[in-house]
């Protein structure tokens, strides 16, 4: 469906090549386990990698810190693991190191640090809604590419990271920018599921 607008609005261009053939695949064959990744897993994870750095306290510090282990550690376990069993297992062990790191890095440093990311937490703010946009580019290409098109389908999440970044500033909690997230991500999620009854609906 929103390929459709976008060819209509920018005929010239090629998006057609640029379908989220795997996505829709998942959303077709196991829609409870994509709910799960899309609407629970995806915002939390998301959040705390791109958004817990934005005028963070000390804990969020060592969230940001964790979850980027948890998000790379997620690259050497089989795709066809349990997804129960392979997030509750990282999830466990991402704890252990948080309580681990909380008890040996000292107070004083990361009191220096907080006020380092309080200070630029502008600069954090957009280069964090740049970055979140950039990594979506991997739902629609394999390898490093990007071009004209690919900037257009992804800057919808630029806008967002800027929104949730936002929300975060604003409620000085990583809560609120996941619930919005998670919010976000639940209606792409029911649009997608029921796009062709909406396009027979208008067409």
């Amino acid at each position: 469906m929103g390929m459709g607008v976008l060819n209509n609005l920018f005929p010239q261009l090629d998006f057609d090549r640029y379908q989220q053939t795997e996505i829709y695949e998942m959303m077709t064959d196991n829609p409870v386990v994509f709910f799960i990744l899309a609407v629970i897993i995806a915002p939390i994870m998301e959040e705390c990698l791109f958004r817990s750095l934005i005028k963070p306290s000390q804990n969020e510090i060592l969230v940001f810190i964790c979850s980027w282990i948890l998000f790379v550690s997620l690259a050497f376990i089989p795709p066809e693991a349990n997804i129960i069993l392979k997030y509750s297992l990282l999830l466990l062990s991402v704890f252990i190191i948080f309580l681990f790191l909380k008890s040996v890095i000292p107070e004083n440093k990361m009191k220096k640090l907080q006020y380092q990311l309080h200070k630029y937490h502008r600069f954090i703010w957009i280069i964090s809604a740049v970055i979140f946009g950039y990594v979506h580019v991997w739902n629609y290409v394999s390898g490093f590419e990007f071009n004209f098109i690919l900037f257009i389908l992804i800057f919808p999440r630029i806008i967002a990271g800027y929104f949730f970044g936002r929300l975060k500033i604003q409620n000085k909690e990583l809560y609120w920018p996941m619930l919005l997230h998670a919010m976000n991500n639940g209606i792409v999620v029911l649009i997608s599921s029921k796009a062709e009854e909406i396009t027979d609906i208008f067409l």
